[in-house]
This record gives structure tokens, C-alpha cells and sequence, in this order.
């Protein structure tokens, strides 16, 4: 390309900068080469990107899911924290692959924004491809896009796609509950990445000092647990009956997702401690312990149900892979309308 060609580029002048595009490939390329394997086919900068399915399945399934991170990018970019919002994406994506048993094959990423900052877009890549390497899948190929006009004052948005593969018949289902079934409740690392248009709004009519509102930012910001991993060696070791992701709708809505509709849930929450975050959010918003239930995690970021004589075992396996857990209820018959009730 002439210099003459790009000091009168017109379209940098309506707001996309193509050479920017090109640097930022050259900047992410050795990370994401680092989560190829031997499935991976070609390399970065091609039209799509290819995956071979290996001969480890019988009857392979493919699972596939989409999620983005909401507005937790919002308060990222307001105080400048980016290295975890790679792994929230992610995270947000692959976890919910793994409550059906699939183990994640690979990841596809979308970055738009009103005008591409290299060095803070290859951060967040980084940290995409740092989280696919802790899941086990592949970055295969992303997209980057300038929209000056759509989005504006250089803020950006994420959203990530993934594909799982699981055999048929090891499929989780929600059929394969029984009353009497035990909850295993698994740590989460905060509220992950659910419920931020309001942690930003209670923080933002917050009374507390900017530098006490940057401590709670950081807090806030604490990437979104990789559960894959746990899963899957748990998956090879015990019969796990169902698996609930608790995302948005807290475990009031996720938790009903996960069990057959003639059953219900106990919910015994003395069983943990609601982790000092939460209980500020609730104190200073002026939200309902109900509530609270049913927009966060509560510390609550991956269920599992599973039957009672094993309950104790999986525990300590957990346990034991440092992962925090807790026996927090059981499957009952259903005997009225609620699906979860909270004791």
C-alpha cells in the first residue's frame, strides 16, 4: 500500500482505522497460537476457522452457546481494570457448556467498539486466551469491528461463542433427578457477571469516598470462576445427575432450570456465608434478602445435584481440587408453586 494511499485514507477519516486492525493481529497472534492444539486446522487471519473433530466420542453432540459480560465492561473501562473482563467472557460462555457435559472444543470472540485502542483490545484478547488455555478449548478466530457513531466516548463490547462436544448417551439432564437428591453448591469468585446494571447504579449513589468506591470496584471486578475443568474430572469419577450455572436470575431462577417440573427445591442458607460483597450490595441498595437471591450468585456460581449416598465423597473431591463447596438443600416432590424455597 502506496504512503500516498494511507495519508488520504477516507475511510480513517469517517472513523476506521484498517491499519490499526492489522496491528492488533499482530500483537494477539503469538497468544492466541498458544491455545491451538492438533485439532486446530490452518492459523490466525483466515476466512474461518476450522476444528477436526478427534475419535473420542462414539456419538458426538455438539452443544453450542453465546453470552457477552453486560455492563460489568462498563465499569472495567471507568476504572481501567481490563485483565479479568477476557476470562468473564469466556467463563460466561464455557460454564454453561459444561452443565450438559460437553467439554469445550472452542472459543470465538467479538470486539466492537467506537474506535479501536490496540494495547487495550490485545489486553482483553490476552485474557481470552489466557481463559481458553484454563478451559481446555481453543481460541479459534474473533472479530473485530470500529463503529464510530454506534458506540461512542471509546467505549467497547464483548460477546463470545463456544462449542462443546459430549457423548450422547453422557448427556446431563434434568430427567435424571430424584427427590432426595443433595445440592452441591460450588464457590463463586464474586458476582461474576450478572446483575452490573445495578451493582453500577448502587455504586454510583454510593456516599463512600472515591478511593473506598475503588477498593469495592475492585472487588467487584474479580473475573468469573473457570468451572470446566472441576467438571469434567469430577464427570469422570461421579455420577452427577444435574448441574445448574447461577447467572442472571440468581438461584431462585437458574436453580428450577435443572430439575424435572413435578419437583422442587430446599435451600438451607445457613449452609454458607453470603461473602462481604453481597452483603453490601443488599445493605447499601436497600435490596431484599428475596431479591438478592434472585438477581446474584449470593457466592453460589455452580450447582451440581447429585445423589445423596455420594453427596459427602464429591465434596471432599472438590474440596480437594480448591474449590470451597457447601451441601446447601435437596429435590422434594413439588407441593405448591414455588420451585426453591429459601430456609
Amino acid at each position: 500500500m502506496t504512503k500516498d494511499i494511507i495519508e488520504n485514507d477516507p475511510y480513517k477519516s469517517a472513523g476506521v482505522d484498517i491499519e490499526a486492525g492489522e496491528d492488533l493481529i499482530n500483537k494477539i497472534k503469538e497468544d492466541v497460537a498458544l491455545t491451538h492444539n492438533q485439532n486446530v486446522l490452518g492459523n490466525i487471519g483466515g476466512f474461518a476457522g476450522m476444528f477436526k473433530l478427534d475419535g473420542a466420542y462414539e456419538n458426538p453432540v455438539l452443544v453450542s452457546c453465546t453470552d457477552g459480560v453486560g455492563t460489568k465492561v462498563a465499569l472495567a473501562q471507568e476504572y481501567n481494570s481490563l485483565k479479568g473482563i477476557g476470562q468473564d467472557l469466556v467463563a460466561m460462555c464455557v460454564n454453561d457448556l459444561i452443565v450438559c457435559g460437553a467439554k469445550p472444543l472452542f472459543f470465538l470472540d467479538y470486539f466492537a467498539s467506537s474506535k479501536l485502542i490496540v494495547n487495550e483490545a490485545a489486553e482483553v484478547i490476552k485474557s481470552i486466551s489466557n481463559a481458553c488455555i484454563d478451559s481446555g478449548c481453543a481460541l479459534l478466530g474473533g472479530e473485530t469491528a470500529e463503529m464510530p457513531g454506534h458506540y461512542v466516548d471509546d467505549n467497547f463490547d464483548l460477546a463470545g461463542f463456544s462449542v462443546g462436544c459430549v457423548d450422547e448417551a453422557k448427556i446431563i439432564q434434568s430427567k435424571n433427578v430424584g427427590v432426595g437428591n443433595i445440592l452441591i453448591g460450588i464457590e463463586s469468585s464474586g458476582p461474576h457477571s450478572n446483575g452490573y446494571s445495578l451493582i453500577r447504579k448502587v455504586l454510583n449513589e454510593s456516599k463512600k469516598s472515591d478511593e473506598e468506591k475503588k477498593d469495592i470496584a475492585k472487588q467487584l471486578l474479580v473475573p468469573t470462576n473457570l468451572y470446566p475443568k472441576l467438571i469434567m474430572e469430577l464427570l469422570e469419577n461421579y455420577k452427577i445427575n444435574s448441574i445448574s450455572h447461577i447467572t442472571g436470575g440468581g438461584l431462585t431462577e437458574n436453580l428450577p432450570r435443572s430439575i424435572p417440573k413435578d419437583m422442587s427445591i430446599e435451600i438451607q442458607t445457613s449452609t454458607w456465608e453470603m461473602p462481604e460483597i453481597f452483603k453490601w450490595l443488599s445493605k447499601e441498595g436497600d435490596i431484599s434478602t428475596n431479591n438478592m437471591y434472585r438477581i446474584f450468585n449470593c457466592g453460589i456460581g455452580m450447582v451440581l445435584i447429585v445423589d445423596e449416598d455420594q453427596a459427602e465423597e464429591i465434596s471432599k473431591k472438590i474440596s480437594s481440587l480448591n474449590f470451597k463447596n457447601f451441601l446447601i438443600g435437596k429435590v422434594k416432590n413439588k407441593v405448591q408453586n414455588n420451585s426453591v424455597e429459601f430456609l
